[in-house]
């Protein structure tokens, strides 16, 4: 089934209360497993919303690189202007934007480091270019130019040169934790279906639908 026979049926499926896992981030991997199995470009790229110290917010896009029973998993470098605001406010707002599927979920949670020893691992998995990129670049830090960057690449080429490329201190992994996840499906007409997740301290996940 290719993309625009999947949109379709998933518009005419739709999207019910009762239909859903009772746990979000299971109806996530199923949604998620879809799409990736559908040849959708890059699935996994999600829009990450901050906010800074003047409560404006921010967004841009990074990549998902584990989903689990906790939650989502992203990693980037702890000097970013993503990670100076996640140190000041550890919330944080996620989007994966489907739209060739006519699907979109958003996720709002609290996010926390991932141990060192995640991060280690996480970045020995990286290709050596990608590895000596995250060495030579001090993200979100004034450039005069990408020579900077260049430069930077090539003295590290010959500092490891040889040797495995170790992960960077400065550099490392964040669980987004999700206290609440709804999953938006495109319907005939604008009459969306929406269902919503919200963690609750004692009853656990309530389900509930949204009107479009």
């Amino acid at each position: 089934m290719d993309l625009t026979e999947l949109r379709l049926e998933n518009e005419r499926k739709g999207l019910d209360v009762a239909d859903v896992a009772r746990d979000p981030l299971t109806e996530f991997s199923r949604w998620y497993e879809q799409a990736r199995a559908s040849g959708l470009h890059q699935p996994e790229a999600m829009s990450l919303a901050t906010v800074d110290a003047n409560s404006r917010p921010s967004v841009r896009h990074v990549l998902l690189k584990r989903i689990d029973s906790r939650g989502f998993a992203f990693f980037t470098n702890y000097d970013s202007a993503k990670a100076r605001h996640l140190a000041r406010n550890p919330h944080a707002s996620l989007v994966f934007p489907w739209h060739q599927l006519s699907r979109q979920v958003r996720a709002s949670g609290i996010v926390e480091k991932v141990s060192a020893d995640e991060s280690d691992a996480y970045f020995a998995t990286r290709p050596r270019g990608s590895q000596l990129s995250a060495w030579a670049s001090e993200q979100s830090s004034v450039i005069s130019g990408r020579w900077v960057l260049e430069d930077r690449l090539r003295a590290l080429e010959e500092r490891f040169a040889g040797a495995e490329v170790g992960r960077p201190p400065f550099w490392g992994g964040y669980l987004a934790i999700p206290y609440e996840i709804e999953f938006w499906q495109g319907r005939s007409n604008r009459l969306h279906d929406r269902v919503r997740y919200r963690r609750h301290p004692e009853q656990g996940w309530i389900i509930e639908r949204l009107a479009p």
